[in-house]
Order: structure tokens, then C-alpha cells, then sequence
């Protein structure tokens, strides 16, 4: 009587029920890993704008640039201002850029960004133009953490 080595049906199946278990953790973990380094990544590029935007306004107010008009309160007039740079004041061939290029939104992967000028609500979805005080994300998602992207 000879016996033949293998797995039983049963064996199988059992091993089978086990790596499906573990397939349904993994793919919600890497799907919430996913999401948390786009979070990430929106919170660093709201923060880098906004940085760039109050260097603006420092630089303005200290008259080491050209100043914007009165009424922009030293803002910048846009996003894109702080990308191709603004003169220093008495030079017209040296500017100083305060962003090298306007970020993505990981949300929506747009360069395309909400802005606020001082005149407008804090909650605000539309620009009333003029001059740029806040960035916010166009994504209508909402964060992990339950706060819509809109309001970071």
C-alpha cells in the first residue's frame, strides 16, 4: 500500500479562507494609507501657499518689493504673481519668487485652488478677486478627521 504525498481538499479550503481573511484587512489599510498620504500631501501644499502668500505681504510691507495697489492691502494680486516674481524695489531685473510652481491639489489633481481675498466670509467658496488672502481646496471630500478638505 503505497501513499501519495499532498494536501486534502480540506486543507485547501482551508488555507484558501485564511489568505482571503487576510486580503480583506490588507486592502482597507492600503486604501486609508493611500488617503492619509494625499491628506498629507494637501495639508504641506496649503501650508507652502500660504507661507508664500505672508512672505508676500512681509515683503510688501517692508517696501522690499513693489508694493501692490492700497486696496489689495499688501496681497498678492494672485497664485501666479508668486510664481513668475515681483520686482525688488528699485531694481527692475531682480524679482524674488516666493513659489516655484503652483501646487497640485492631490484631491482633485488640479493645479486649481479656491482663493479669499480679506473681504470675503471665512466659509467663502467664491473669490471676490482683487487680491489673494487664503487658499482653500475645490475638492468636495471630506478628511478623515470628518472636516471637509474645503475647510482646511
Amino acid at each position: 500500500m503505497s501513499r501519495q504525498g499532498g494536501f486534502t481538499l480540506l486543507e485547501l479550503v482551508v488555507t484558501a479562507a485564511v489568505l482571503m481573511i487576510l486580503a480583506s484587512v490588507t486592502v482597507p489599510l492600503a486604501r486609508n494609507g493611500l488617503k492619509r498620504q494625499q491628506e498629507l500631501e494637501l495639508r504641506r501644499n496649503l501650508r507652502e501657499m500660504r507661507t508664500a502668500i505672508d512672505d508676500y505681504k512681509k515683503q510688501a510691507e517692508q517696501q522690499k518689493i513693489k508694493a501692490p495697489p492700497p486696496e489689495a492691502n499688501f496681497y498678492p494680486e494672485s497664485l501666479e504673481i508668486l510664481v513668475e516674481g515681483v520686482p525688488m524695489t528699485g531694481s527692475l531685473s531682480r524679482k524674488i519668487k516666493f513659489l516655484r510652481r503652483i501646487p497640485v491639489d492631490p484631491m482633485t489633481g488640479k493645479a486649481e485652488w479656491g482663493l479669499r481675498n480679506t473681504s470675503d466670509d471665512a466659509n467663502s467658496t467664491s473669490w471676490g478677486g482683487g487680491h489673494v488672502y487664503d487658499v482653500y481646496s475645490l475638492s468636495n471630500g471630506t478628511g478623515m478627521n470628518g472636516v471637509p478638505y474645503r475647510e482646511w
